[in-house]
């Protein structure tokens, strides 16, 4: 049985959820204005994949899990934080260095763009939060397959369709080279205010 209710509920809290800045926001935009469209949307893809990984394990009640098994919860969290800070760290480290893209590089770009997008996720202390708490509490507790994959589809298609507005406002000529002007200090913002999400994890 579809129950386009459960999905409706499902959209209104996913949207807002998307579309609060986060890791995701920044690192898709710094990839947008640094290389090229086309590894931003790389990126997006990396994103997107974990958030329908995300979203099955909500559904599916991972929210119990770390409620049972809090040390979980914490590992991952501790893991997420860890990286943002070394994420961002990296960013602050190589501020100012150009970066070449090429037409021969490009297919090597987009698999380090997804697997990019993919880590910068799968680690986001926001996502998880967001998924087990929120975004479960949204979902029924059962569900049947249509509308299981009803569910995964909004998510696909909200995260998607934001995630790739974004890649394309940021890889914009204008954008981009106001983002090519100020790189140095564009690299340092951006870094520091991961590292900040980091720090503000481990904090919590």
């Amino acid at each position: 049985m579809f129950d386009a209710h459960a999905i409706a509920v499902v959209f209104s809290v996913y949207v807002v959820g998307v579309v609060i800045p986060g890791p995701n926001f920044v690192a898709v935009a710094h990839k947008a204005a640094s290389t090229t469209v086309h590894e931003a949307l790389g990126t997006v893809l990396g994103i997107v994949l974990v958030n329908l990984f995300w979203a099955s394990c909500a559904i599916l009640g991972i929210g119990i899990v770390f409620a049972t098994f809090p040390w979980i919860a914490l590992a991952v969290k501790l893991c997420g934080a860890a990286y943002l800070i070394w994420f961002g760290g990296r960013l602050i480290a190589r501020a100012g260095a150009q970066a070449a893209v090429t037409e021969g590089s490009r297919t090597g770009g987009m698999r380090r763009a997804i697997r990019e997008g993919i880590a910068t996720n799968l680690v986001n202390p926001k996502s998880m939060a967001f998924f087990a708490a929120v975004f479960a509490a949204a979902a029924p507790p059962h569900v049947s397959l249509p509308t299981f994959l009803g569910m995964l589809g909004t998510v696909c298609v909200v995260a998607t369709t934001w995630y790739a507005l974004v890649a394309v406002l940021f890889a914009t000529p204008r954008v981009a080279a106001r983002y090519r002007q100020h790189k140095a200090w564009m690299d340092r913002a951006c870094g520091s205010i991961i590292v900040a999400l980091g720090i503000r994890q481990l904090a919590r």
